[in-house]
């Protein structure tokens, strides 16, 4: 594996996603909404685990790669269409990286290795898998939840802590640790919400 493997993997997934139509304006800069979220993904990798090797780096970078190109309304809009969505978005970027790292020139043990960490496969064994998951909460948290809330004003309370449950449920210890000794920003007006939830 040499540096120009990884600098060209990396920039085919960015060109992957800067094919989003969906574009978001961070101060004063338009950028297409997934490869925005990738390089958000791969600051907090470096921020958490600074001397994360390239498997992971990429699972990292590609975990929402071309997300736009499955549709949740394009499965059932109830629980169980949810889920067969969910599953279908994992198989879908596990095998868009896949194809891109066979380009940038990886071998089939490593590309297996990325497609199980952004295939998110065996979550709780799997240190790849969990780092990804682990990434993917404290983005959320940090740059995505405030603006959910605001998407949704109907949600009680109640509601609430059951969401920052399900993402706290999925995080590992040593990321609610990140997450709560300042190594992120909290979205200061959930903060009473987030401290209720994590201390229950």
């Amino acid at each position: 594996m040499t540096q120009k493997q990884f600098d060209i993997a990396i920039e085919l997934i960015d060109a992957a996603n800067s094919e989003d139509p969906n574009q978001v304006t961070i101060d004063d800069k338009e950028w297409p909404k997934e490869l925005l979220y990738s390089h958000r993904m791969s600051d907090m990798l470096q921020r958490y685990l600074p001397d994360a090797d390239e498997a992971q780096k990429l699972s990292v970078r590609a975990q929402h790669i071309q997300r736009w190109k499955s549709a949740r309304n394009e499965y059932p809009m109830d629980r169980k269409g949810y889920h067969q969505w969910r599953t279908g978005l994992y198989t879908f970027h596990a095998e868009t990286v896949a194809a891109l790292l066979v380009k940038a020139g990886y071998d089939e043990d490593f590309i297996t290795r990325v497609k199980q960490a952004v295939g998110k496969k065996s979550l709780k064994t799997n240190a790849d898998t969990m780092l990804v998951e682990d990434i993917a909460g404290l983005v959320f948290i940090e740059h995505y939840m405030f603006d959910f809330a605001q998407k949704h004003p109907e949600y009680d309370e109640d509601k609430w802590i059951d969401i920052i449950r399900k993402t706290w449920r999925k995080m590992s210890d040593q990321a609610h640790q990140f997450a709560l000794s300042g190594q992120i920003a909290l979205p200061e007006p959930l903060v009473p919400l987030i401290q209720k939830a994590v201390s229950i």
